[in-house]
This record gives C-alpha cells, sequence and structure tokens, in this order.
C-alpha cells in the first residue's frame, strides 16, 4: 500500500505525516489491519528496537475529585464504586512502589486526584519520591498531580521527579464536551510548565469517548506540537456511575489503528499502551507490543490489570524484551534535544465513521481495583 511505505519512509526519517495521511490509518479496513501493524513496526524498532519499558502507577490519593472530568471514576458526582481515600504516608507509599520496581518496573508513576496540588501536597509528594529514590537506585519518578501553580514545578524537580504527567486527553474544539471546570488551555500549560523546569513531559490523550477520527488526530497533532518525550495512549474505562459507562465504541482492531497512527505521528517518542488496554484490545493485546514501546505493569489507579507476571510473559512471548535501568528509553537525538522535523501543512481529509456506541454494557470487562495502595492487600506487580 503507497500509504504505508510513504509513512514507514516518513517515520523512518522523523519526518511527521500530513493530517490526510494520519486520517486515512483511522479508515484502514480490517482487512489491511496486519499492514498497518506491520508498517508502523518498522518506525517503532527504528528508534526503540525491541525494548519495552514498564511504568508503575501508585495511586496516593483516590476519588473525591472536584473536577468534573466525564469519563473518570473519581471526578465530582462519580457513583464508581472505586476505592477511596487520603494521602499515603510517603513509606507506605515507597513500598508500594517497590512492589512495582521489584516486578521490573523502571518508572514509578506517583498520581494524586484533585485539581492540583498544594504548597502543602508538593511538600508530601517531595517526601514521597525522596523516599522512593533512597530504597530504590536508578528508578525514574514521575509525578501527576493534576493542574500545577506558580513555582510548583521547579519545587518537584528539585525533590528528584525526573517526569510530570498531565495528559490533553482530547481535541481542543470538544474538550467542554468533557469537562467544564478546567478547559484545554489550562493543560497545555501544566505541561510547559513542567518543561521549563526541567522534568520530562509526560502527555497523552484518552480514545473511545465517542471522538470522530479528526478529534484524534488533532489531539496528537496538539501532542506533537507540545514535543513531550512520553505519549500515554488510554482506551476509556466505561466505569458504572459515570456519565460515559455506555461509551463502548472501540474494538480491538480500532484500538490498534490508534496505536498505529500515534506511531506514525510520534515516530521517536515514547508511546505508552496505558489503561484500557485488557478491556478493549483484549487477547490482541500482544500486537500493540509492535506499534508501543512502553506500557503500564499491573493495576491501574482504580481498576485493575492483568496479573504482572502475565504481562512479563506476554513480552517475552511475543519476542520483546523489558528495557532495563541501564538502558536510556529515547534516542539519542532526543536525548541531545534535537526533536526532529516540524509538523508539516496538509490539506483537510474526511473523517471516517466512528462506530455507533453499543447498547451492550460489558461489566463483566471492567475490575474496580480492591488491591494495593489504600488496602490492606498485595498489589499486582
Amino acid at each position: 500500500m503507497d500509504l504505508l511505505n510513504t509513512l514507514v519512509d516518513k517515520g523512518l526519517r522523523r519526518e511527521l505525516p500530513t493530517r490526510e495521511e494520519a486520517l486515512a490509518v483511522l479508515a484502514t479496513s480490517d482487512d489491511e489491519l496486519l499492514d498497518v501493524v506491520a508498517a508502523a513496526g518498522k518506525v517503532r524498532r527504528q528508534w526503540f528496537g525491541r525494548r519495552v519499558k514498564l511504568n508503575y502507577l501508585v495511586n496516593l490519593k483516590s476519588g473525591l475529585c472536584p473536577e468534573d472530568c466525564s469519563y473518570c471514576s473519581q471526578r465530582l458526582g462519580s457513583k464508581a464504586e472505586i476505592l477511596k481515600y487520603t494521602w499515603l504516608k510517603p513509606d507506605d507509599a515507597s513500598k508500594a512502589a517497590a512492589a512495582g520496581v521489584a516486578g521490573g518496573a523502571k518508572r514509578v508513576c506517583l498520581v494524586a486526584s484533585g485539581r492540583g496540588p498544594t504548597d502543602k501536597d508538593v511538600d508530601r509528594v517531595s517526601e514521597t519520591i525522596s523516599a522512593i529514590k533512597e530504597q530504590n537506585e536508578g528508578v525514574e519518578v514521575c509525578a501527576c498531580l493534576g493542574l500545577l501553580s506558580d513555582g510548583q514545578a521547579g519545587r518537584l524537580r528539585a525533590a528528584g521527579a525526573d517526569a510530570y504527567n498531565h495528559n490533553l486527553n482530547t481535541s481542543e474544539a470538544t474538550y467542554g464536551d468533557i469537562c467544564t471546570t478546567h478547559d484545554f488551555s489550562d493543560r497545555v500549560s501544566t505541561v510547559q510548565q513542567a518543561q521549563a523546569a526541567g522534568m520530562s513531559a509526560c502527555s497523552g490523550l484518552i480514545a473511545g469517548m465517542g471522538e470522530s477520527d479528526a478529534d484524534l488526530v488533532d489531539v496528537v497533532y496538539a501532542l506533537r506540537e507540545l514535543d513531550p518525550d512520553s505519549v500515554p495512549v488510554n482506551f476509556l474505562i466505561p466505569f458504572e456511575g459515570t456519565p460515559l459507562a455506555k461509551e463502548w465504541n472501540l474494538t480491538p482492531q480500532r484500538a490498534l489503528r490508534i496505536l498505529a497512527m500515534v506511531r506514525f505521528v510520534c515516530p521517536d517518542i515514547e508511546v505508552r499502551l496505558a489503561g484500557g488496554r485488557e478491556v478493549h484490545l483484549r487477547s490482541m493485546q500482544p500486537l500493540a507490543l509492535h506499534l508501543v514501546n512502553s506500557i503500564f505493569l499491573g493495576d491501574y489507579l482504580t481498576s485493575e490489570g492483568q496479573a504482572g507476571q502475565d504481562d512479563l510473559a506476554m513480552i517475552e512471548d511475543a519476542g520483546f524484551e523489558v528495557e532495563g535501568t541501564d538502558t536510556t528509553t529515547l534516542p539519542e537525538h532526543r536525548r541531545q534535544g534535537c526533536h526532529g522535523a516540524a509538523v508539516e501543512a496538509d490539506a483537510e481529509a474526511p473523517a471516517a465513521a466512528v462506530p455507533a456506541p453499543s447498547d451492550e454494557t460489558r461489566r463483566d470487562l471492567v475490575s474496580v481495583r480492591r488491591r494495593g495502595a489504600g488496602t490492606d492487600l498485595p498489589p499486582n506487580a
């Protein structure tokens, strides 16, 4: 297929595709799926070989968020029956992190619900970062605490935070449809503050919220303009008790096409397969390893993932290897601050039709987390 040959050539040269080409990837048929995966896999292997970076989430504070993000089980007004607890003590958070590191995680992601941290919260997280780094040599720590105020990014960096995560989630044009308590520009500003403070920026998206192909392409291009070092791709987990509980829009094939599109637009960036992979990719998860070079190990914030040992077995069986702490994730040219070519201008292309939401509610696929941080049960790592 000429499209795929063009995209591979561009990816190997770090030349970004046009919007028309990105939309065309999403519009490919199921009959073409393996060709799409193989093409994007060439780009993935060029910049990351067969390495898979493991990341581990520690939910420092769960539930009771004042923001109204409609996709989130922790949102204002959520009736999802999730774990709810206030801040973990630094030692408890460090013990939770150690379980992930023991399972092979190279990065620990510290997440707290809420609009953004107070200065006292930043002090608390700083203590947690110090405890984790003292007990786990070589581990990376990423903080995800919501919208940052002036000076907070610098304080987190000084405390030892290597990265900061704040996702854009969806296109600027449709952001108001999923959240009214803050806007798209607030999220962009927080990512930029993290970058200015010297932290590695981590920012991604959520697919499956009823967005169009054009929305998906828009948010991925907005991310590429921000130039984060890692882009997590989440697939909506439709929690009962949230406004999007009936949004079952994804098939495994569509999820793979979305991942391939992100890889073509972000050829030399860490693309992370994040929340919802078990729910939507199911038995097709190993194919996604040909597109992404990073995954979360074990459980997520409020939902359970597959067993950590199954994650490791899947990586090995698919012919990939876990990236060690002695390996730098990003290609050398990105580590040196050269982030590739600018996004090309292009003509608009019509978006392919998005599958209509299914009336079927797949409650069997969403498992609320009941173990690990905030409980007396051992974590899944």
